[in-house]
């Protein structure tokens, strides 16, 4: 079982996939390991995707604010 990562950890990990720092098999890594430990469904699009200039943090919060509409 993997252990949850704290904040800090997400941030660190955004920065990696902004920068494209490591080789492809380490960026998807980090992008697996960030999937795996937010609630938002496609995180990847608030890195990628984004209209809005967003810090790695704020990208962090986000994903972690994110709530799935109930029925």
């Amino acid at each position: 079982m993997r252990k949850k990562l704290e904040v800090d950890e997400l941030v660190y990990l955004v920065e990696k996939i902004c920068k494209a720092e490591g080789t492809e098999g380490e960026i998807e890594e980090a992008i697996s390991d960030l999937e795996n430990n937010v609630p938002h469904p496609s995180v990847t699009d608030l890195i990628f995707y984004n209209n809005e200039e967003m810090t790695p943090k704020e990208i962090v919060e986000q994903a972690l604010a994110y709530k799935p509409i109930s029925f």
